[in-house]
């Protein structure tokens, strides 16, 4: 599994763990877990909608903080759930760029079986470690 849920950091809020053998599929990795925490069946979001946006950021953490505050986003400005269609990323000497593109669809209490409402991603543990054998980063969900 490329996350896993930590019940021993945030007690109000909720923090796991996401591993990839590169920075996109860590990236991948933590908008699961972040979708897995809002919804139960997130493999039921249809491909109705599509949106996009571009980050650019100098470190890894910051750029999985606003990978991830991005999707946050659209769930609260527009009421929509999305799947990750595309990512690009590109290392330069100074910043990692993203380019994302996105399919989803509006929330429909019907067929989504909501959980939790995350409202953010905190700055509380944000770790982004690249090692050895792959990319590992810890998150807290303010929900």
């Amino acid at each position: 599994m490329p996350y896993r849920f930590i019940d021993t950091i945030a007690i109000a809020d909720v923090a796991f763990e996401a591993t990839g053998s590169s920075l996109e599929e860590l990236l991948l990795a933590a908008w699961a877990a972040t979708l897995k925490t809002m919804i139960r069946n997130p493999e039921d979001i249809e491909m109705r909608i599509s949106r996009g946006f571009y980050v650019t950021q100098g470190q890894s953490d910051l750029l999985l903080h606003d990978f991830l505050q991005n999707l946050i986003f659209y769930k609260d400005a527009e009421g929509a759930l999305f799947r990750v269609k595309s990512l690009t990323l590109t290392k330069g000497d100074e910043n990692y760029e993203i380019d994302v593109q996105l399919s989803g669809e509006s929330i429909d209490p019907s067929r989504h079986q909501m959980i939790v409402d995350v409202k953010a991603v905190t700055f509380y543990r944000l770790a982004v470690e690249e090692m050895r054998e792959g990319w590992r980063a810890t998150v807290v969900l303010d929900v």
